[in-house]
């Protein structure tokens, strides 16, 4: 049986693929639910830009938690990690730029 420290174990920069990928899926399958939840309060969030927000909204919910994970102390170290540094936040342009805010419809 292949255990999660197993699946863990492969990494790409210092990070776990295992994760990456886990993330990326969850929001994938998420992604219809949570544009109609969010069509609810006004606000159009194509499906794309979920998995482009994947990793900014996974920094921060690390951050407001207090679990620190490799990627959350490499973005939050102000004396290096400009690489990751670049991609996160080139990756929260990317996941804003589609969102709309939508007219209430009439009734």
């Amino acid at each position: 049986m292949i255990t999660l420290e197993y699946l863990r174990h492969f990494r790409l920069g210092g990070y776990a693929i295992f994760d990456f990928i886990m993330s990326f899926l969850g929001f994938y399958l998420l992604a219809p639910l949570l544009s109609k939840l969010f069509k609810k309060i006004r606000i159009d969030i194509p499906k794309i830009n979920w998995l482009y927000l994947t990793l900014p909204i996974g920094v921060l919910t690390h951050l407001l938690v207090g679990t620190i994970t490799p990627m959350t102390r490499d973005f939050m170290d102000v004396n290096g990690h400009y690489f990751l540094k670049v991609v996160i936040l080139g990756l929260l342009i990317m996941g804003l730029r589609g969102i709309r805010m939508t007219r209430r419809e009439k009734e």
